[in-house]
């Protein structure tokens, strides 16, 4: 009887899942390996760094995940095109997510360079922490506009399965972000030193940053690495148009715009748009209650977030083809082929985030070690890191099926349920625990096993309701 649980149980379907999902899983190891190295680097500078970089951070993903309402509905309505051979409407998608996402994110990246120093310290509150994250905030909201430009083209290449494209773009990005966040960071004087205390058999690659002088800029340094980077990618996507596919069998290049289309995708958008504000506002609070607590929790709630964020990138790779899949099969009116691809993806992303979750359990200093050396945040560290661990198991299942809901076209319900787990456990446990009852750095992040099991077992039960298999898109 476990076996069933083990092995696919529908082979043709697991292996299209696998495919579609392996050049995203590629890419987002990339991008996992490279903001690991990232994060290294910023570490290295202290825990102020940390902290600022990581609020900084987490306000511009706030920003910017509105847009992911957007990059969903792209390829929701794509993938249910693809399926129905309406290709000319998969441009079409793909048209009115770059004009949706412009008309937000311009406007949003010019507040964000503009007042930074407003509203970044209200979240952080320290003599060293805040100039620092003022700084960060104000240069990385400018990739703002580039970024979400990004998402709309990653929902279109999903939706219409050329997911090879990502790998490509992202591997190329990233490798440029850390490139140019080395120089900036340390300064062409003190790469050597950087080097030779972290990775001294690499030090012979200082001679990559030898053609030109780069001056030492600490944290500035890494938002105008990420700046930069950002506006690659998108050059990078929009090179790929050209092929002959997307320009001859999806028209890319005969820009047309759909009202009745717009409308609902933004009824797709709108629902995960909100949940993504109101999940990011709710986490920014937890970093300020985190910091509330202690300046040492807050940087080490920012290394293990920036841990958990990598160990679940590659099952993204997963949940993506997840969604492209249930989408097309619906188009194609295969509904048990949508069912066999949910079931599939589950498996596969426990896998992934099974073998992740029992790495932290087991070995977490190994992990820490990656970041920093300071004993206070490595202390924490493990603690957080093992109940992170745990929470892998379940985020596979909510994570998967929060991905199928949405390629079927139901945005409404999960963004609802995280919204209210998010702020009902989290937020306001993580209050009450860590603040007022003085429980200190363990009490908010026993948590996380509450809100992650709760989740995962709504999206079973919406799932298993059926429901989902009636929309139309």
């Amino acid at each position: 009887m476990i076996f069933k649980y083990i092995f696919p149980q529908d082979k043709e379907i697991s292996r299209e899942v696998f495919s579609l999902a392996l050049p995203v899983i590629l890419s987002n190891l990339s991008r996992v390996l490279m903001s690991l190295i990232d994060v290294a680097m910023v570490g290295r500078l202290g825990a102020a760094a940390i902290a600022a970089t990581g609020m900084g951070g987490m306000l511009f993903w706030g920003a910017l995940s509105v847009v992911m309402g957007i990059r969903t509905a792209v390829q929701t309505v794509t993938s249910r095109r693809l399926g129905q051979k309406k290709f000319n409407e998969c441009a079409t998608a793909f048209h009115n997510g770059i004009l949706m996402a412009i008309l937000y994110s311009f406007p949003v990246s010019i507040i964000g360079w503009m007042w930074a120093h407003k509203f970044v310290p209200f979240f952080i509150d320290d003599s060293t922490a805040t100039p620092l994250a003022v700084e960060y905030s104000s240069i990385i909201f400018l990739s703002l506009l580039f970024s979400a430009c990004s998402f709309v083209f990653h929902g279109f290449f999903t939706g219409i399965e050329k997911t090879r494209i990502h790998l490509t773009v992202t591997v190329t990005s990233n490798i440029i972000n850390v490139y140019l966040n080395a120089g900036l960071i340390y300064g062409s004087e003190g790469l050597y030193m950087f080097f030779n205390e972290t990775v001294p058999f690499l030090s012979f690659l200082t001679f990559l940053w030898q053609w030109t002088y780069f001056p030492a800029l600490g944290v500035k340094g890494a938002a105008i690495a990420t700046l930069v980077a950002s506006v690659w990618m998108v050059l990078h996507y929009f090179f790929y148009l050209f092929w002959m596919s997307a320009r001859t069998d999806f028209t890319v290049f005969s820009f047309s715009v759909d009202i009745g289309m717009m409308k609902r995708q933004l009824s797709l958008a709108v629902p995960q748009g909100l949940q993504e504000i109101i999940i990011a506002a709710g986490w920014s609070v937890f970093y300020k209650i985190m910091g509330l607590i202690g300046l040492v929790e807050l940087a080490t709630t920012q290394l293990l977030f920036t841990i958990m964020n990598a160990s679940f990138m590659p099952a993204l790779g997963i949940a993506q083809a997840c969604a492209t899949l249930v989408g097309k099969y619906m188009g194609e009116k295969k509904i048990h082929k949508s069912e066999a691809s949910i079931k599939e993806s589950i498996r596969l992303s426990e896998y992934i985030m099974g073998t992740m979750g029992t790495c932290f359990i087991l070995f977490p200093k190994f992990f820490l070690y990656w970041f920093t050396d300071d004993p206070q945040i490595i202390s924490m560290g493990v603690f957080g890191l093992r109940i992170l661990g745990v929470v892998q198991f379940l985020d596979a299942i909510g994570f998967t099926l929060w991905f199928a809901l949405s390629g079927a076209g139901n945005t409404l319900f999960p963004a609802m349920v995280e919204s209210l787990l998010t702020w009902g456990v989290v937020v306001l446990g993580s209050y009450i625990l860590g603040v007022v009852l003085k429980v200190g750095f363990a009490g908010p992040w026993l948590l996380f096993p509450v809100h992650m099991g709760l989740f995962a077992s709504i999206m079973v039960w919406k799932i298993n309701k059926g429901d989902w298999k009636e929309i139309e898109v």
